[in-house]
């Protein structure tokens, strides 16, 4: 900085203001002071701002080991909201949802100096994670409030509602679950959703089936489904899930909608180009992401906000996976 200030005739105060946007210098001597940045090829170094600032501009992000299309659509409004908020992203993964495993996702992105936390892991109540986070801005998606100074969450409950209720209107007499694992706070929602649509309605609620989230888990469920001639609607936790179920069920010799009708969850990019097109419940992951950044960023900014727990309203797209029961 003292390089460039010599080169451009200023002080080095001045070179400080300029690269730092401040308002008060004229356009004369920002002009000088970019020319003299250009020439000398300096760079700011980001280490040596967070030493005087106490800030290094950076998220931290943990997040699911895992290729979904949620995870990576999620992520990219984050990273979006965060160039936009002028801080970097920086993320940690990890393999297993145990609070040990998370913890360690916390550890390691603090000793990085990040200003904040977004937590896109399905984290329960533990005190020892709170005991970790504490101090540092902290939102979780999809998590328990105590974990974190915030929470933002897609009301799974009423995902789960709203794709029983849309089978059922159609006249199906019940509707069976293929839940995502029970682990998952996001699964257990849709659950409930699916259990408090069916009570409302007074109708018999099936056993409920179990995937890992991937494709091989709903197509596996599917052969088993394929074999109950009394199933005619299944709401599936994920869309890849439901992928894997409608070729059980074609493989077993059964139709969709005309035998079975079947509505998914997300409304990823592939759900309606598969065939039958796929009813499914829209997730907004690049807003829920987006969102999780934003209030990261205004706990940066000041520590005292606060706000209420952002929940998003999942959203109901019917394609021709469902139909009304032969």
């Amino acid at each position: 900085m003292a390089d460039v200030a010599r080169v451009a005739g200023v002080s080095a105060q001045t070179v400080s203001r300029v690269l730092s946007g401040h308002p008060n210098v004229n356009e004369t001597t920002r002009n000088r002071v970019r020319a003299a940045v250009e020439q000398t090829g300096y760079r700011r170094n980001s280490l040596a701002r967070a030493l005087v600032t106490g800030r290094s501009k950076t998220i931290g992000v943990i997040t699911h080991e895992t290729d979904f299309y949620s995870g990576s659509a999620m992520m990219l409004g984050m990273q979006r909201a965060a160039r936009d908020g002028g801080y970097f992203v920086s993320t940690a993964s990890t393999a297993s949802l145990s609070p040990a495993s998370i913890a360690q996702a916390v550890d390691r992105l603090l000793d990085q100096g990040v200003d904040g936390l977004v937590i896109a892991v399905p984290v329960r109540d533990d005190e020892s994670l709170g005991d970790l986070i504490h101090g540092t801005p902290t939102v979780v998606v999809d998590g328990m409030q105590s974990s974190a100074t915030e929470v933002v969450a897609v009301d799974q409950v009423a995902a789960g509602r709203v794709a029983t209720e849309h089978l059922l209107e159609l006249g199906h007499e019940t509707v069976w679950h293929l839940a995502g694992p029970a682990s998952w706070n996001d699964a257990n929602g849709r659950t409930a959703g699916w259990q408090a649509a069916l009570h409302d309605a007074g109708r018999t609620e099936p056993p409920v089936l179990y995937g890992d989230w991937s494709p091989e888990s709903g197509y596996r469920n599917g052969l088993v489904l394929g074999r109950l001639p009394e199933v005619t609607a299944v709401f599936v936790a994920s869309d890849e899930m439901a992928f894997g179920l409608i070729r059980g069920l074609t493989e077993r010799g059964r139709r969709v909608p005309e035998d079975v009708s079947v509505v998914g969850m997300d409304d990823i990019a592939l759900a309606e180009y598969c065939s039958p097109p796929l009813t499914t419940v829209r997730q907004p992951f690049h807003l829920t992401g987006r969102l999780a950044v934003e209030h990261v960023i205004a706990l940066i900014a000041d520590p005292t906000t606060v706000h209420e727990p952002e929940v998003v309203l999942p959203e109901l797209a019917v394609r021709l996976s469902t139909a009304p029961p032969r």
